[in-house]
C-alpha cells in the first residue's frame, strides 16, 4: 500500500493523538499519509482518490462515517476501536501497531458489505446508509402515519414512531434494539423494522436484495430521515421515501477468521448489555 487515509473521531483526544501516531508510523514505511476529521465529510472526500486503504480511529460511529466517505470510491475500510463495543472494528488501538504491517504487505481479506440507498423524491436527496435509515417521528413524541408498499404493492400504512429500514451491519444496532433479527455481515437482505406500530402491523420483514420500499409520510407533526443515526432531514406530509440497495458496497479489511462474527457476536451483546 503506497496511499493511507486516517478518519479520526475529532471529539476524542485520545483519537487525535492515536492517529498523529499512525501518521508517524506509516512515514516510516514509506507510505503517503492523510489525516482528516471523520465529521468533515467533504473535505476528506477530496483526498480519497488514489488511497489504498482508510484507517477509522474511533468506534463503530467513526467507522460509518468512513463508509459514507469513501463513495463511490471502493476503498476498503479498517477500523481501530477507541469506543466499548466496535461491531465493526478489526482491532484495538493496542495491538494496531503491531498487527497493521501485517495487513499494509497485503496480509488480510476483504469482507463486502451491503450499504442502503434512500432516495427523498419529493426533495430530490439522496442518501447512503451503512446501518439503518430510519423515517419517522422527530423531537414530539406523537405518532407518525407511514404508507409503505413494498415493489409497488401496498403493505400497510403504519401508524408508529418510525420505520427502519436496515443492513445486515445495522442488524445489530437500532434494529436489534427495535426486536429484530440478526442477519450475518456480508448478507444482502434488508430489515423493514416498525418502531412502536400502534394498532397496526407490527412484523419484521426480512426483504430480498432486489427489494424496493416505497414510503411516505403522512403526518400533522415533525417528521425526519435519519441517516446511520447521524444525518437528519426534515420530512413534510406527503414525502416520500424510496429505498433499495445501493450500488454501491462497504469494503474492510480483516485479519481475523471469516467465521469471526459467529465466534465473537455473543460476547459482544453480553458487553452491549453490560
Amino acid at each position: 500500500m503506497k496511499r493511507v487515509g486516517i478518519l479520526y473521531h475529532p471529539k476524542r483526544e485520545e483519537a487525535v493523538a492515536f492517529s498523529q501516531e499512525l501518521e508517524r508510523f506509516l512515514g516510516t514505511r514509506g507510505i503517503d499519509v492523510w489525516l482528516r476529521s471523520a465529521w468533515e465529510p467533504e473535505k476528506a472526500k477530496q483526498q480519497v482518490n488514489g488511497t489504498d486503504l482508510i484507517l477509522s480511529i474511533g468506534g463503530d460511529g467513526t467507522i460509518l462515517r468512513a463508509a459514507r466517505v469513501v463513495i463511490p470510491d471502493s476503498v476498503p475500510i479498517l477500523g481501530i476501536n477507541l469506543g466499548n463495543l466496535g461491531f465493526m472494528a478489526e482491532l484495538k488501538a493496542t495491538e494496531a501497531m503491531d498487527k497493521l504491517p501485517v495487513l499494509l504487505d497485503g496480509g488480510g481479506w476483504i469482507e463486502e458489505r451491503a450499504i442502503i440507498q434512500a432516495e427523498l423524491l419529493t426533495q430530490g436527496k439522496k442518501f447512503h446508509a451503512l446501518n439503518e435509515v430510519f423515517v419517522g417521528r422527530r423531537s414530539l413524541a406523537r405518532l407518525v402515519n407511514i404508507e409503505c408498499k413494498i415493489d409497488g404493492a401496498m403493505l400497510v400504512t403504519y401508524r408508529a414512531d418510525g420505520v427502519i429500514v436496515a443492513t445486515a451491519s445495522g442488524s445489530t444496532g437500532y434494529s436489534l434494539a427495535a426486536g429484530g433479527p440478526i442477519l450475518p455481515p456480508q448478507a444482502r437482505e434488508m430489515i423493514l423494522q416498525p418502531v412502536c406500530s400502534h394498532f397496526t402491523f407490527d412484523k419484521t420483514l426480512v426483504l430480498p436484495s432486489q427489494t424496493v420500499i416505497d414510503l411516505k409520510v403522512i403526518t400533522s407533526h415533525e417528521a425526519m430521515i435519519s441517516v446511520d443515526g447521524q444525518t437528519e432531514t426534515q420530512l413534510n406530509s406527503g414525502d416520500k421515501v424510496e429505498v433499495k440497495l445501493s450500488p454501491y458496497t462497504a469494503k474492510f479489511l480483516r485479519l481475523q477468521p471469516k467465521k469471526y462474527f459467529y465466534e465473537s457476536i455473543d460476547s459482544k451483546l453480553k458487553r452491549k448489555i453490560s
